[in-house]
């Protein structure tokens, strides 16, 4: 039996938490928050409730697998429920799409909405995602990075080679399969997935679409936040002990491994195994002495693009908006000048800065514990944003700036239909600077690294760290960002660490 730290207990930590417990494992979770759940947050006021980050669960069996393997049934511990429409979207020139929750139903809806042949169009690309899907998913999102060796895994039969298509960037996928520039607009929407720049992001990212479809889209009765207390319970129910408001200031190596971490007041906590569940840079740069073991991942980190952020609103509003959707996106006229904003490239290259005229994403669940009464409401709005970067780029801290913002982009809800202004209770904004701060996310990237380039995905920290006894999970480190592939970090790093 090996003593594990567990550093955060964001859904990553605390799955890994939860498997290493089953395991036999004496495990500790030290999370610096008073509350579990990392990103996956929840605000409440005045009767109002809001998911603060991810609002949508896809891959479920993921997280079936979680639960069998720690003891009990998923449904046992959350409700979920399959969204139908999964989403809807609203583009510039007014055309509207509401995508069914059934991936059967998906063709003829595009037809209905888009013009005969796009239901065709993007079926067709969905199949080659499935290829894709079939290709990447066991020798890459559910084992661990091994540099060369996992390229050569992918590389061992051409004809996967060329339907993954490394060198084709999600938008030159779309380019070649879709005619409908509403159905382009809407596959280069999957690359934020990962808070990525579709022109840059690989191909193989419409595994993104075609999992959401193929598995449905799902959400959580009373919220996501109780995912993430369904997992905790989980892991203190195997036996791991949960200490909220424990900051993690040192990750301690000696004799050339783990022996434990200390914290911001002094105490040490003895361990075998340290699991960082940790921002993956935050970590290398804070966290870890300067070991030369890391000196490779140091270098991979900086020459990865970090994650875009985001710019959250929380509306608490009266009344009720007829035939919402629990998922509404509108996207702008100009799609290319948000990723230019984010990433400060284009046309207008420099630093990065807020966007003028943003794709914005509502989240309004029609959930009775997320409101006051039937008569009311409570969005989440969120639009992409670049990092907090007071050196170069944004400040977010600067006096005034998120509540200019926060106007700016209420009209520009208004202006696109849905206009809230004279139904507005109250409003919260989070910056990337807030999310930084909360989470310690280096300048609130919410994905870490972006997949921004063919190589992204290999830059991006491996689940075993460069000294023995240290592993990383969460969407910093492989596979990536997202509810179901942080899930698959911990699966990795429990099949890592090994039974007691």
């Amino acid at each position: 039996m090996a003593r594990v730290a567990v550093v955060g207990a964001g859904l990553g930590g605390l799955a890994a938490a939860a498997r290493l417990a089953a395991l036999g494992h004496d495990v500790t979770v030290l999370e610096q928050a008073p509350t579990v759940g990392g990103k996956l947050g929840w605000y409440a006021r005045d009767g109002h409730g809001f998911d603060t980050g991810p609002s949508l669960v896809t891959l479920p069996q993921v997280y079936r697998d979680l639960f069998a393997a720690t003891g009990g049934a998923l449904e046992d511990s959350v409700d979920l429920v399959r969204l139908d429409p999964a989403v809807a979207y609203r583009f510039a020139d007014g055309t509207r799409l509401a995508v069914p929750g059934s991936a059967a139903a998906i063709p003829a809806a595009m037809d209905a909405a888009l013009g005969a042949d796009a239901g065709a169009q993007w079926a067709a690309l969905m199949d080659r995602a499935a290829e894709m899907w079939r290709v990447t998913e066991q020798p890459f999102l559910r084992s661990p990075l091994a540099g060369a060796a996992t390229l050569a895994r992918l590389a061992r039969s051409a004809r996967d080679v060329a339907t993954v298509a490394p060198w084709r960037t999600l938008r030159g996928l779309g380019r070649a399969h879709l005619r409908s520039p509403e159905l382009r607009v809407l596959l280069d929407r999957y690359a934020t997935y990962s808070g990525s720049d579709p022109r840059r992001a690989p191909g193989v990212l419409a595994t993104v679409p075609y999992a959401e479809q193929a598995f449905g889209s799902w959400y959580v009765r009373g919220g996501l936040r109780r995912l993430a207390q369904a997992v905790a319970d989980r892991a203190v129910e195997r036996g791991a002990r949960i200490r909220t408001g424990a900051a993690v200031d040192r990750v301690l190596v000696e004799g050339r491994r783990t022996a434990g971490v200390a914290l911001s007041g002094g105490e040490v906590v003895r361990a075998d195994v340290v699991v960082s569940g940790a921002d993956a840079a935050a970590l290398y740069r804070d966290l870890l002495p300067p070991l030369r073991q890391a000196r490779r991942v140091r270098r991979d980190l900086a020459r990865s693009t970090p994650s875009l952020s985001g710019f959250v609103l929380l509306l608490a509003l009266r009344g009720r908006t007829a035939d919402l959707a629990h998922h509404t996106v509108l996207f702008p006229a100009d799609y290319d000048a948000e990723f230019d904003a984010v990433f400060g490239v284009g046309r207008h290259r420099g630093a990065p800065r807020p966007v003028d005229d943003p794709t914005v994403y509502v989240s309004a669940p029609d959930d009775p514990a997320t409101r006051p009464d039937d008569g009311s409401e409570s969005w989440f709005v969120l639009v992409n944003a670049p990092r907090h970067d007071p050196a170069g780029g944004v400040d977010w801290d600067e006096p005034g700036l998120a509540d200019r913002y926060a106007g700016r982009v209420l009209d520009v809800l208004a202006r696109r239909g849905l206009d809230v202004r004279d139904r507005l209770r109250w409003c919260v904004t989070r910056t990337p600077a807030d999310l930084a701060r909360e989470t310690r996310s280096v300048g609130g990237s919410i994905y870490g690294t972006s997949s921004n380039g063919a190589r992204a995905a290999f830059l991006r920290p491996g689940n075993a760290g460069p000294v023995p006894g240290l592993f990383l999970v969460g969407g910093s480190a492989h596979p990536g960002g997202g509810l179901p592939l942080v899930t698959l970090s911990a699966e990795i790093v429990a099949r890592l660490v090994g039974p007691a």
